[in-house]
């Protein structure tokens, strides 16, 4: 994994904002995040922007009600499953668009007249988190291993798909695979065996060929993670700092290998955000990065490798709170630019 891009703590989203006009919700993290925006997911604009609806089009068998998804095994699928595996030996993702149904933000700021110099940010729904949003009528589709297998080959062209699109505004493409389920890895909830978990996700981010990286918005299987083959771990920094400090010699050896962290520091919890300032927030960041600056790289090495996100997606956020989240992570950002990386 060699990294060479170095992000000196610019801002950027996870990826859904509480908007349900594209231009107004594309326009404002242009505003505030000019050098990285990435594309707005607008869930209270429609269900099919859900973040496991939106990945769904086109998978064999398919049925939405409302948000709840599910493969109906009454159906043949196997032409559905063969024209799966030929597009995914064959790389052809184009068959495998978000359409403007599905992703309006995304079309939004796509036919914008923009030219991104630095880097434009994506993100695709992960195998492990839609396989448990999506049955077959009895089971999660994430234990069949036919069904599991190809959401993982399924996802992976749609992050490929995206991925040429974004290309279309920016040379420099970030991808996240979003995976939320991860937190519940090693429950009861989730009994998936670790090799299964790798193998899905690293299918799936075997489909972007630019930067690659995986947001888990609580605590999780942090070792796991470090070893996949990604150039940006994203994190609810807010929320678990902490978490990460307990396996500090992988972070240092992910670290040194050129990885980047994107730190979560500013919530997406209305009443926590109302708490906050921007001194707070700094002093948050700082005190989050410290036992890894100390230990290694310091703080300047450590800021050159970093994102600013919030701690996770802001749809749950009023527009004004979400606005308010936005400005924090710009004043943040140069804030901490400014001592560490100028």
């Amino acid at each position: 994994m060699a990294n060479t891009f170095e992000f000196g703590c610019l801002p950027t989203i996870i990826g859904s904002m509480p908007h349900t006009d594209p231009q107004e919700a594309c326009r404002l993290l242009l505003r505030y995040l000019s050098a990285i925006p990435g594309w707005p997911q607008l869930p209270n604009r429609s269900t099919r922007e859900n973040m496991y609806v939106q990945f769904s089009e086109s998978f064999p068998g398919i049925v939405i009600d409302d948000a709840r998804i599910s493969v109906d095994r009454s159906r043949d699928l196997d032409q559905g499953l063969e024209r799966l595996y030929v597009a995914h030996a064959n790389n052809a993702y184009s068959d495998y668009v978000v359409s403007p149904a599905y992703a309006a933000g995304l079309h939004a700021l796509l036919a914008m007249d923009i030219t991104l110099p630095i880097a434009v940010k994506g993100q695709v729904t992960g195998p492990i988190s839609w396989g448990l949003s999506v049955t077959d009528g009895t089971h999660y589709a994430v234990y069949d291993d036919t069904l599991s297998e190809a959401m993982a080959k399924h996802l992976r062209l749609k992050a490929s798909w995206q991925e040429s699109a974004l290309k279309q505004i920016s040379s420099n493409t970030i991808v996240f695979v979003d995976e939320p389920y991860l937190t519940s890895l090693g429950s009861a909830f989730v009994s998936l065996p670790s090799e299964k978990v790798v193998t899905l996700l690293t299918e799936t981010l075997g489909g972007i060929t630019g930067l690659r990286g995986i947001h888990c918005c609580g605590n999780t299987d942090w070792p796991l993670l470090l070893n996949l083959p990604i150039h940006v771990l994203s994190f609810d920094a807010y929320n678990y700092a902490s978490a990460l400090g307990t396996y500090s010699e992988q972070m240092q050896f992910f670290l040194k290998q050129g990885g980047a962290i994107a730190w979560g520091i500013v919530p997406n919890d209305e009443e926590a955000l109302a708490k906050e300032s921007l001194a707070s927030l700094k002093d948050r960041l700082e005190e989050a990065m410290a036992p890894f600056a100390g230990e290694g790289p310091g703080f300047r090495q450590l800021a050159a490798h970093a994102l600013i996100t919030p701690s996770c997606g802001l749809a749950s956020l009023s527009p004004e709170a979400a606005e308010q989240c936005l400005e924090y992570l710009a004043q943040l950002s140069d804030r901490i630019r400014r001592r560490y990386v100028a």
